[in-house]
């Protein structure tokens, strides 16, 4: 499964952070709604076609809160300093 984006709420702490992922696996898209962090807990989304999740992340990152999109890591992660 790859990860194409990801966005943040911008909140430190388990209690307001909120984390929202797309990622694709072959032809089916998945997006995640993370509350609460790494250890927090995660609603599942499953779509056959990007449209549909990004539909649904759009929907997920209306609201209040301003949004940040990360950069996913590369495939084999990051790149060390002076290599």
């Amino acid at each position: 499964m790859e990860q194409r984006k990801h966005w943040w709420n911008g909140k430190w702490g388990r209690l307001a952070r909120r984390d929202v992922f797309l990622r694709v696996d072959a032809d089916r898209w998945h997006v995640e709604q993370r509350a609460g962090g790494a250890e927090g807990i995660s609603r599942f989304y499953e779509y056959g076609s990007a449209d549909e999740a990004e539909d649904t992340v759009r929907a997920l990152l209306d609201g209040p809160d301003t949004w940040r999109e990360l950069s996913p890591r590369p495939p084999g992660g990051w790149p060390l300093p002076n290599s």
